[in-house]
């Protein structure tokens, strides 16, 4: 084999191993507080078992068991925080200090509740960078902190299926198919599902809505 068809064969199957191996995730937050076990699914099928201090990535389907608690700080400054028997997919999230207008937060809850304060994503460049969905309707914010949950098959002791939200401050924009509402500091939010309107709840619907104190040195709740 001469010195060329070497160089050329040696170059190609460099070409191919570059072509195969998966690109690297990028990580978006990590985990600062947790009660209990705490999974992630990466975007190609990787389970693993996360600890304080674990990366978090993009594309990564989080989950946490019964009993958990779990918090995640991501690169904007933005938490949220889990609670048990819930899964939460990182779709997207984008975070450069120096270009504002290419933020991105793309989250989708799937099942059981959070409690999220967010970051600059949202502040500051495109208004509409942070989403939140659910099955039945999509959240937006204007920097605020808000608590999310979902019940289905009767999960929440006797209450309606459906989304709840409820808005500890600022405000956050509630859209599904039926329409968009725009909801303020201390008001309870229930919307059915995603062909009907989002709609104030005039007292506590009797969720729990409280997070426990989590101590991120013994990873417990306190």
């Amino acid at each position: 084999m001469t010195r060329t068809m070497c160089q050329i064969l040696s170059t190609a199957l460099m070409l191919l191993i570059l072509t195969a191996a998966p690109a690297l995730a990028r990580t978006v937050g990590t985990v600062t507080h947790l009660s209990g076990p705490l999974f992630a699914h990466s975007a190609a099928g990787v389970k693993r078992a996360l600890s304080v201090k674990s990366p978090v990535d993009e594309g990564d389907t989080l989950i946490t068991e019964k009993r958990t608690y779990g918090r995640v700080t991501f690169i904007d400054g933005a938490e949220v925080t889990l609670r048990p028997g819930s899964t939460l997919v990182l779709e997207s999230y984008a975070f450069d200090k120096d270009k504002p207008k290419e933020d991105s937060a793309g989250l989708n809850l799937l099942k059981g509740g959070l409690r999220a304060v967010t970051g600059q994503v949202g502040k500051r460049g495109n208004p509409d960078a942070y989403r939140m969905k659910t099955q039945a309707a999509t959240i937006g914010v204007r920097g605020t902190m808000y608590d999310l949950k979902i019940c289905q098959a009767g999960s929440c002791d006797g209450l309606a299926d459906g989304v709840y939200i409820f808005v500890r401050e600022g405000s956050i924009v509630v859209t599904s198919n039926a329409g968009s509402q725009t909801f303020g500091t201390g008001v309870y939010v229930y919307v059915k599902d995603i062909n009907s309107i989002p709609v104030v709840i005039p007292q506590t619907p009797g969720l729990n809505m409280n997070i426990p104190a989590l101590d991120s040195k013994s990873c417990g709740i306190r």
